[in-house]
């Protein structure tokens, strides 16, 4: 929580030396008391003591004090709302690799059917644009709010075959992502499954993403041990996209079976489209505080018969 007025926040200094106050007029209350009745017949003077109550409605018009303080600096918090014109790049691996079946029931069927559960996370407002990549990266669809346009390209196009150009596809991505404007949020969400074999290095172009404010969210599809039906080994390249995350001001993620892949793309699908917004809850801090002297003014009334 942060407040636009923070230096009215002093006023809460008071509150002690207030404190202090009441406690000497309590001190010079109960002297007057025992002046005016000895000890021994004080009991039927004044047969009873309020106690605590006597103490209530004060501490509870304090808090309000302290709330309407709180009120007059206009506090704000921050929350997630879905980001007005932001666009989002989809970049997804269709290398050889990606036939690779120690992601059920392929690394490439998992991809997919994870990446349209994405899309469904996502709110509607944002476009979303895909790029298909093996060992040369293909723009399938700039970026859209019509999800089926895009699910039935990335269908058609993700075919697993080929290399793996990371960074090219990456340079797609960041210029489409540009495309949409300076002022429109955007990111990309990479993912791959390998070392990158072909075309630019893929750091130099996350160092650039960094520089435009365009994070970008890498997924690490398959496990160490996955293998294609030849017998070739297929590890991700999990230490590269980590670079490319860090390096670009996004967050790298790992995913080594389907249940894990749907984890992360829910997360992103409901992180990715949204930015903080301050909002002023001051009416909030001015409500409780009526709540509370309402409190306190019934209390004394009930205990008492006077407001306070």
């Amino acid at each position: 929580m942060t407040f636009q007025s923070p230096w009215l926040l002093l006023g809460l200094l008071l509150l002690p030396f207030l404190a202090w106050a009441y406690a000497a007029a309590e001190k010079r209350r109960r002297r007057a008391a025992a002046a005016f009745a000895a000890p021994a017949v004080s009991a039927s003077v004044v047969p009873r003591r309020p106690g605590w109550r006597r103490h209530a409605p004060l501490a509870f018009a304090w808090l309000a004090v302290a709330a309407l303080i709180g009120a007059l600096a206009r506090p704000q918090v921050s929350i997630a709302v879905p980001a007005e014109q932001a666009t989002i790049v989809l970049a997804m691996d269709h290398s050889g690799s990606m036939a690779a079946t120690d992601v059920a029931p392929s690394r490439l069927t998992a991809a997919l059917d994870a990446g349209e559960a994405f899309l469904g996370k996502v709110p509607k407002q944002v476009r979303v644009g895909g790029v298909v990549f093996d060992n040369v990266a293909e723009a399938v669809q700039s970026p859209t709010t019509d999800r089926a346009e895009l699910k039935a390209a990335l269908r058609d196009a993700m075919k697993p075959s080929g290399g793996t150009a990371t960074g090219d596809a990456l340079a797609v991505s960041l210029e489409m992502a540009r495309s949409s404007g300076k002022k429109v949020p955007s990111a990309i969400v990479l993912l791959s499954d390998g070392k990158e074999t072909h075309g630019r290095d893929p750091l130099p172009v996350a160092d650039e993403a960094k520089k435009l404010g365009i994070p970008i969210y890498t997924v690490a599809l398959g496990t160490a041990s996955g293998t294609l039906p030849n017998g070739d080994a297929v590890p991700p390249d999990t230490t590269t996209l980590q670079d490319i995350a860090t390096r670009s001001g996004g967050e790298a993620f790992t995913a080594s079976d389907t249940s894990a892949l749907s984890a992360v793309y829910k997360k992103l699908g409901s992180e990715v489209a949204m930015k903080k917004q301050p909002r002023e809850v001051t009416a909030g801090f001015a409500g409780g505080a009526a709540i509370l002297l309402l409190l306190a003014s019934a209390l004394s009334l009930r205990w008492f018969r006077r407001l306070l």
